[in-house]
């Protein structure tokens, strides 16, 4: 039985989804130690983002992306159930349909943050040291040579 997902994108200033995007945040949390921030902080910057999201027909999200207007990817976040289907690529994908570069910040400890991203094309601009509230170090990534991207990015649009 295949499941119906669609994209929906929130303007900035709304809050819809933002109780599913936190309860999903804070279960990668807990599964895997990452995405930990307060709930002001993250309902102040969720609100102020455009927030592209997939959610299955019985309204469960599925993944959510956070950007702003620059395409810094303030959130990046897919349920572990729906991994490897392809949604990471389309919710970066939709960021960089709307802005003219891509950039975000990964735990130098995230692995598979890591691999996601340089996958796509993004490039380590630098290394962080203490950028985290608990002292842990982030690379800053940028997308690489937007013709190579946009390429991919078709690939995976098309499925």
């Amino acid at each position: 039985m295949s499941v119906t997902v669609e994209k929906r994108v929130v303007p900035r200033g709304d809050d819809d989804y933002l109780q599913e995007a936190w309860e999903l945040k804070e279960e990668i949390r807990e599964d895997e130690a990452l995405l930990k921030q307060r709930w002001r902080f993250f309902a102040d910057a969720y609100e102020r983002a455009t927030v592209y999201a997939y959610v299955a027909g019985d309204d469960t999200l599925v993944g959510f992306a956070a950007a702003r207007r620059d395409g810094y990817i303030l959130f990046l976040a897919v349920s572990p159930d729906y991994r490897g289907e392809g949604f990471g690529e389309r919710l970066v994908a939709a960021v960089a349909e709307d802005a003219e570069t891509v950039s975000c910040h990964a735990r130098a400890s995230n692995e598979n943050a890591l691999a996601f991203y340089k996958h796509l094309g993004f490039e380590v601009e630098r290394r962080i040291e203490n950028y985290y509230e608990d002292g842990g170090t982030a690379y800053y990534l940028r997308l690489g040579e937007r013709g190579k991207f946009r390429d991919k990015l078709s690939e995976f649009l098309r499925r």
